[in-house]
């Protein structure tokens, strides 16, 4: 039983046992992983690619070992196109500052959409800020559906870029990448996709998606926090400049002149978390173990049973019903604060996310100021989804 892996859902929360149903936030993590860790920390602890002595040698080994296990999850063709990163949220900076110097000029598009997490939407604004670039934004459906025939219309000769999550952190709905990087490329333009939500959930092809930079975080993937991944195709990471200057993503230096180290490493300044990326390996292969088909297709089937079981409930309201949805079911009850909801629901044991979920404009879009969220993974099962019902019933007749 995988959830034996997980020592943390065995504690109790107030007394009761606890329902993890937070894992878009962050996921939990599997004692191989922690394992991992402490190993490396006890045993294999020197920083990499500087040292010609044993540990430093056994360290790197592991951290390039990270980086190829990373090419072979998501099927990029080469190494040189994994970055590592402190997370989406840096990579998706990253990719705003060192493509927009690349590849943005004053006048230029970038394309987002309704249902972007903030941090696929704020660093865009940063370089509007700088660059002077135009921010179009694509609608989103009542349904929750990106609108592609509205996507289509935004796209223009002045069009350089479009970032998109593949699936919403609120509404669940996964969005048909391969379809919409065929119409962005026809455009001739770049597509960026925020895999945050996709790349725990279902088994990711880069290549197969034709997306250009591919972003996502080490924690919501059963790995360590402060580790993430920017994919780049290899000849537009080449015409990017560094996002940072220091120590690792150097060749030469003088005081004339810089020049910079190779593909990934000139986008890796600093001491990288060598630790993390070992562990974020480690997570990768316990789910690719799993099986991501079978992962899959659990998480599609208590998505299915939580929107039978909460659809039930007098005056409870679920926003996102697109038929191809991930892990994620955001709703609320009439009557109750989500903050409320959550609130009661956590004396209950039973951990859910509530607020605007760094989605704000999407709350907009919606007309209402917060969300209760309740999010899957593969440990999760049916009888937590029961809890889950059960103590929302118990909660809406408090008000």
């Amino acid at each position: 039983m995988l959830r034996a892996d997980f020592p943390i859902l065995s504690r109790t929360v107030y007394g009761k046992p606890l329902v993890y149903l937070d894992n878009a936030a962050t996921t939990q993590k599997p004692r191989c992983v922690v394992e991992a860790i402490t190993e490396q920390y006890y045993n294999t602890n020197a920083n990499v690619h500087r040292g010609v002595h044993f540990l430093s040698q056994q360290a790197t080994e592991l951290h390039e070992a990270a980086r190829e296990c990373v090419r072979r999850f998501i099927h990029a063709e080469r190494t040189s196109e994994i970055v590592f990163t402190r997370g989406t949220t840096e990579s998706l900076n990253l990719l705003a500052e060192s493509a927009g110097a690349a590849f943005l000029r004053e006048g230029d598009e970038v394309v987002l959409s309704e249902m972007e997490h903030h941090s696929n939407i704020v660093p865009w604004q940063l370089l509007r800020e700088r660059r002077g670039i135009t921010i179009k934004v694509c609608p989103v459906t009542d349904e929750g559906l990106l609108n592609l025939e509205a996507l289509e219309r935004l796209l223009t000769p002045r069009t350089r870029l479009v970032s998109l999550c593949h699936v919403s952190n609120v509404l669940g709905t996964v969005n048909p990448i391969r379809r919409i990087a065929e119409m962005v490329h026809s455009h001739g333009a770049l597509l960026c996709v925020d895999g945050a939500q996709s790349v725990p959930h279902r088994a990711i092809d880069v290549r197969e998606l034709g997306c250009d930079f591919l972003a996502f975080s080490g924690h919501k993937a059963y790995g360590p926090t402060g580790i993430g991944v920017l994919y780049g195709r290899e000849e537009l990471l080449e015409k990017m400049p560094p996002y940072q200057g220091g120590g690792e993503m150097i060749a030469r230096v003088t005081f004339a002149k810089t020049t910079y180290e190779r593909l990934p490493y000139k986008f890796e300044a600093g001491t990288p978390d060598y630790v993390g990326s070992h562990a974020l390996a480690t997570a990768l292969d316990y789910m690719e173990r799993a099986g991501m088909d079978a992962i899959a297709a659990h998480e599609r089937d208590l998505t299915r049973y939580a929107t039978e079981r909460l659809s039930a409930i007098s005056g409870l309201h679920i926003y996102g019903t697109a038929l191809d949805k991930e892990a994620v079911v955001s709703f609320n009850v009439e009557g109750v604060h989500p903050f409320d909801l959550g609130t009661l629901l956590d004396r209950l044991g039973i951990a859910i996310r509530t607020g605007h979920h760094c989605a704000q404009p999407l709350m907009a879009r919606f007309g209402t100021e917060g969300m209760a969220r309740a999010s899957f993974a593969l440990y999760n099962t049916r009888e937590e989804i029961n809890a889950l019902a059960d103590g929302i019933e118990r909660v809406r007749k408090m008000f």
